[in-house]
């Protein structure tokens, strides 16, 4: 064990061990917490439900002063990884980065993104949309980690990451307004109004990144848009209505030790939804409709030595679907959830020569259509049981079931222990059925969906507002794991994996919080970007304006994206922010941070050296 490792966890058990003063009434993230929708589709209290969930709020998402979501989760979310390159921006195509893996699953697409319940992929290549999750967007973040296909279907393999959209908690007017300038000539901007008035309300919001990059040839630019309308139709009823775009460009340097020239990614995504929820004493009743576009123009670029490509690559994808399911609660205790999913994914994929000719690479679309219920029953308020399935049918794979069972017990205050019993599924995409790169990978237009069990027991205790220690042991088994078998893409490999996680959040003072995770995985065989150890501990004190943040994350056994199986990296970084309130209502806010602050070298993505010690200063406004 290295010596920054033994640090690391010397500070989380010093953590864990040291003795203070609880106080009986405070304001705390552990109360706020307590609600997820995310494991039964309705509002359900997180100590009955058997599977375990992260969640990440709208208060830890602001102090990150992050644009981008996935580094506020990879942080907070044990056994949760996603994969970096540089400054701000992950890219599409080769060398991209933003895979986010849970428990070691998660390549391919294994771990489904969603926006307010609804499926965020791309038709043809099934991969996940990193640069379009916009941490501004965000209410909160529910992480369910291990398989939820029960009630998301495909992709929901390894586990789900579900973004709640804000809308207004309060009536009247509100805008916020935010600079940010650093390294490399790193600027961010966003602005965002929000307005309530009787039955209406709205959200809206507009950000803009831009950065040189930390290498030659590594700019990045994107500009987000989203907005959310909603109107109480009754009492009971609520309309709502989304629409988001993204408007990016990627410039992609290549490894270092074969840069790359005009390897430059051009993308359009767009998004939007209409939803209706009526919600009354003993039943609510959902109704979804969602539409997902993309737009891409790819220049795979060249090496030296190597001439300009003849072409480009173009693809335009689409995922769009239909959701209704209702809650019965019959009686005290009990919820009943049943639901149909309709979805057609898939999309037209071209190379466009610069002579104006067109050659076809695929043109398909896969419908999917499935029924689902799933039951929770609490008895004497100390037992909760909890089961399911799901039933699918998709023009990709044919039929399958999908079952899930869990039970919690809460044998005394503060406490509960979960077991439960999961499966997942992730259906092979567009490019693995239809898109041929010879020699290296032909498609097979008769691969079965890969799958895979999670067993589970875990376990939770508070101390009034003060204290929570969450802890999960976990056994995973997965088979069909796609995989080329001289060059064709066959349903092979087998895995195993265990480990376990522990989740702790701490508030000795009314001024002082103190959270950490630590998360272990074993794996039957080598896995990119799954780290076997993973640490993070952040320590905030406030005073008075003046807010001081400092965390240290440590990732160990981790192999790279891209590399290969006997190179494995350990690495430790540090981070510090401060900021500071003032005027008279305390609306503006002055900030500055730096990451690595040690100046780490390392690498994450094989050839993608991140950036050493940078720094970020901004202001944000509200009123």
């Amino acid at each position: 064990m290295n010596r920054n490792l033994l640090l690391t966890i010397t500070l989380l058990l010093t953590t864990l061990g040291s003795q203070a003063a609880f106080p009986q009434e405070r304001d705390s993230l552990i109360t706020l917490k307590e609600i997820v929708v995310t494991a039964n589709k309705t509002e359900v209290n997180r100590s009955s439900v058997p599977l375990s969930i992260s969640v990440i709020d709208r208060a830890e998402i602001d102090a990150s002063s992050e644009s981008a979501l996935l580094p506020v989760l990879t942080h907070r979310v044990p056994g949760l990884f996603v994969t970096q390159k540089g400054m701000t921006g992950f890219g599409l195509s080769s060398n991209s980065a933003g895979q986010v893996n849970i428990r070691g699953i998660g390549g391919g697409n294994k771990v489904l993104m969603l926006f307010d319940g609804q499926p965020q992929w791309a038709g043809v290549f099934g991969h996940s949309l990193p640069d379009t999750y916009v941490a501004s967007d965000a209410a909160r973040v529910e992480v369910v980690r291990g398989p939820a296909s029960l009630l998301y279907g495909s992709n929901a393999m390894g586990g789900v990451v579900n973004i709640i959209t804000r809308r207004p908690l309060e009536s009247g007017l509100r805008t916020q307004a935010r600079v940010m300038y650093g390294s490399y000539n790193t600027q961010k901007y966003m602005a965002n109004n929000s307005f309530s008035s009787g039955r209406f309300n709205s959200f809206i919001s507009i950000n803009h990144d831009r950065t040189d990059g930390h290498r030659d040839n590594s700019a990045f630019h994107i500009t987000n848009g989203f907005a959310k309308l909603g109107y109480m139709l009754g009492d009971h009823t609520r309309l709502t209505g989304n629409v988001s775009y993204a408007d990016y460009k990627t410039n992609d340097p290549g490894p270092v030790n074969n840069p790359l020239t005009d390897h430059i990614i051009k993308a359009k995504r767009g998004t939007a939804s209409i939803g209706l929820n009526d919600d009354r004493e003993k039943n609510s009743t959902v109704f979804q409709a969602f539409y997902n576009w993309g737009r891409h123009e790819i220049n795979d670029g060249y090496a030296a030595g190597r001439s300009p490509r003849t072409f480009l690559f173009n693809s335009s994808d689409h995922n769009a679907g239909i959701l209704l399911y209702e809650t019965l609660r019959m009686f005290e205790g009990n919820s009943l959830t049943v639901g149909v999913d309709y979805k057609n994914w898939g999309g037209h994929a071209w190379n466009d020569s610069i002579n104006g000719h067109v050659g076809e690479i695929v043109n398909k679309s896969v419908n999917e259509i499935a029924g689902y219920a799933i039951a929770q029953q609490s008895l004497l308020k100390v037992l909760t049981l909890n089961a399911g399935l799901r039933y699918e049918k998709s023009d990709a794979y044919g039929t399958r079931l999908t079952p899930q069972a869990g039970i919690t017990i809460l044998p005394f205050a503060g406490n509960s222990i979960r077991l439960s019993y999961s499966s997942g599924y992730r259906s092979p995409n567009i490019r693995e059925l239809y898109i041929s790169y010879p020699p290296y990978s032909i498609a097979n237009p008769d691969l079965r969906p890969e799958s895979m069990r999670n067993y589970e027991i875990a376990a939770s205790q508070s101390v009034g507002n003060t204290l929570n220690v969450e802890a999960a042991v976990f056994y995973i088994e997965a088979k069909d794991l796609i995989a080329g078998v001289q060059g064709t893409l066959t349903n092979v490999e087998k895995l195993t994996n265990k480990g376990f996680e522990i989740e702790v959040a701490w508030h000795p003072l009314q001024n002082l919080s103190l959270t950490g995770n630590y998360s272990y995985l074993t794996t039957s065989r080598a896995i990119e970007a799954a780290p076997k150890n993973k640490i993070f501990v952040e320590a905030t004190w406030k005073i008075r304006a003046l807010t001081l943040t400092a965390d240290v994350e440590h990732i160990g056994d981790l192999i790279k994206q891209g590399g290969s199986a006997e190179d494995r990296i350990n690495y430790t970084l540090v981070d510090a922010k401060t900021s500071y309130l003032f005027g008279k209502s305390k609306n503006i806010n002055i900030f500055a941070k730096g990451e690595n602050l040690t100046g780490r070298k390392y690498e994450i993505l094989q050839g993608f050296p991140m950036p050493r010690t940078t720094v970020l200063g901004g202001i944000e406004v509200s009123f």
